[in-house]
């Protein structure tokens, strides 16, 4: 069984408070792209130790036992110990440590793909725990539409927003942005305006009004991400931003985006009439 897990941007993403528990609360809107990896799963009774990880694409940068798709299959494993055992390989195309959220894509999409093939019988709300598990922001993509994510990035909202018809440019220059060191950056506040109210607003007004407060110490660290969403407005973007905490900016375009040169090591991604939700 094969599926696809596809990253996502924040349309803004604000730090408004440090959480007892060591996290801390955010406001952002998740909205999903079609920039996609590749997961299979093939029921294996001889696979080793009950699972069998292999990749290609994007090197993944840790043990293959700590990546979030096996993670996924394990946590399961523990609820359900009939889970069959299982060959399970990753072909990764989205970026690590890029804002996209792609590893917390591959381990919420292993738990659906798992619950799927294997009946478990598990709803959303149940995934969900098990994907909080795995990143704050993997509950998202059990959804299938924009959400305004509050709390730790859990506490999902749909929103009506489709930037269908708009044409999208994302320029990732192969940094991988420390999350953790991010976060440890912010002084956390409350946004003048509720993004909620913001987003309502046309495309062309975000540019002063929907911000991402991970920007000024990514841009300070890395001028590289800065000169990149610099090089998106010089270009016609109506809204440039950074995504999550880095280190990819996006660029929303009205018209064809322009001819732009980039470091040829940077991964650039055009993305055209795209519109939310996933259809696999």
């Amino acid at each position: 069984m094969v599926i696809f897990p596809h990253c996502k941007i924040n349309l803004g993403l604000y730090v408004t408070g440090k959480r007892a528990d060591g996290y801390h609360n955010i406001e952002t809107v998740f909205y999903p792209i079609p920039f996609r990896d590749c997961l299979e799963v093939i029921h294996d009774a001889n696979a080793r130790d009950g699972i069998e990880f292999s990749s290609s694409g994007i090197p993944v940068p840790m043990d293959p036992n700590q990546n979030l798709s096996t993670r996924a299959y394990l946590l399961l494993k523990k609820d359900f110990p009939s889970l069959p055992a299982v060959r399970m390989h990753l072909h990764k195309c989205i970026p690590t440590g890029a804002g996209l959220g792609g590893g917390s894509a591959d381990g919420a999409f292993a738990l659906t793909l798992l619950n799927s093939k294997f009946h478990l019988g598990l709803d959303v709300s149940a995934l969900s725990r098990y994907a909080l598990t795995l990143g704050s922001d993997a509950p998202f993509f059990l959804q299938t539409e924009p959400c305004i994510g509050t709390g730790r990035g859990e506490e999902l909202q749909e929103v009506k927003i489709n930037l269908a018809g708009f044409r999208m440019l994302l320029v990732n220059p192969g940094i991988a942005v420390s999350t953790a060191w991010a976060f440890s950056t912010i002084q956390p506040r409350q946004p003048l305006h509720a993004i909620r109210e913001i987003i309502s607003s046309p495309v062309e007004s975000w540019k002063s009004g929907l911000a991402n407060d991970f920007e000024k110490p990514v841009f300070e660290k890395y001028p590289a991400v800065a000169a990149i969403k610099k090089r998106l407005y010089e270009a016609g973007a109506v809204y440039a931003s950074m995504s999550g905490s880095g280190s990819t900016v996006y660029g929303i375009f009205k018209t064809e985006i322009p001819k732009m040169e980039f470091d040829p090591h940077y991964l650039v991604k055009q993305l055209k009439n795209f519109t939310p939700g996933r259809k696999d």
